[in-house]
């Protein structure tokens, strides 16, 4: 049984997808961006800001689907800089304390409106 998740409380999709699709006990969430949900906009140029609400928007999703940060298992997190790596973990170890999710972490050229960083997730209930 395949599920969409939709919530205010993460930016709306800005392309052909969803925010999450959940199928059983598994879900998965597409790429968070740094936008606020309620305005759509960028929350600052600060990458330690940008690392928080993307988690932020990860956290609506979960919280809509009735997960938590504990049930996920498996993070990519994209970043414009790898220098900014450190600052990144500083902010994501905040938000996994007792579950630390398998991760890999990739420098890309590139990413949506020119964000330093995105963060997607699978989850397993």
């Amino acid at each position: 049984m395949r599920e969409v998740i939709n919530t205010k409380n993460a930016p709306a999709a800005i392309g052909p997808y969803s925010q999450a699709v959940k199928v059983g006990n598994m879900m998965f969430i597409s790429g968070q961006i740094p936008f606020v949900p309620k305005t759509m906009e960028l929350v600052s140029e600060d990458v330690q800001e940008q690392t928080r609400q993307s988690l932020e928007n990860l956290k609506g999703i979960l919280e809509e689907a009735g997960m938590s940060f504990n049930d996920v298992v498996k993070t990519t997190v994209f970043i414009k800089d790898m220098n900014d790596f450190g600052k990144i973990n500083e902010i994501y170890a905040e938000y996994f304390v007792d579950n630390k999710p398998a991760r890999a972490c990739v420098e890309v050229s590139r990413l949506p409106k020119d964000v330093k960083v995105e963060i997607d997730a699978i989850v397993i209930a």
